[in-house]
């Protein structure tokens, strides 16, 4: 699968940054989520979102080798099985029934996390390449 150069930027680099920007991406989706539903921004509620979505998003990507061997290969699966344990895990915690409401919630937390995990990527590699021009 090869996109060409504009998208090596996504997976160039230490993967450090990269790990770091994807559990910003999965941090700031829990804020906007309470944010936009009312909820009060306590530790305990983002936690409560970005925690299991998080620990299952690393479990993948340790699982899927998608720091060690960076690219779409490894993070679509990441991805996708991080996401969707992670709600799993989430409604299992909340004592909530697997129906169109946590069905609702999986989608957007897929492509949600999917366009966050890309942009932070994006604005990461593209704020080092202009800082290291300075």
């Amino acid at each position: 699968m090869a996109f060409g150069t504009p998208t090596r930027v996504l997976f160039d680099g230490p993967q450090k940054p990269r790990a770091a920007s994807d559990a910003l991406a999965i941090l700031l989706f829990a804020v906007i989520g309470g944010l936009s539903h009312d909820h009060s921004l306590t530790v305990v509620h983002v936690l409560r979102d970005a925690g299991p979505v998080g620990g299952a998003w690393f479990v993948a990507a340790l699982a899927f080798g998608a720091y060690r061997r960076p690219g779409w290969r490894t993070l679509l699966p990441t991805w996708a099985a991080g996401v969707v344990a992670g709600v799993l895990v989430r409604a299992g915690i909340l004592g909530r029934e697997i129906d169109s409401r946590q069905a609702a919630f999986l989608i957007t937390t897929l492509i949600v996390v999917l366009v966050l995990v890309l942009g932070l990527r994006l604005f990461g590699r593209l704020a080092a390449t202009r800082l290291a021009s300075l």
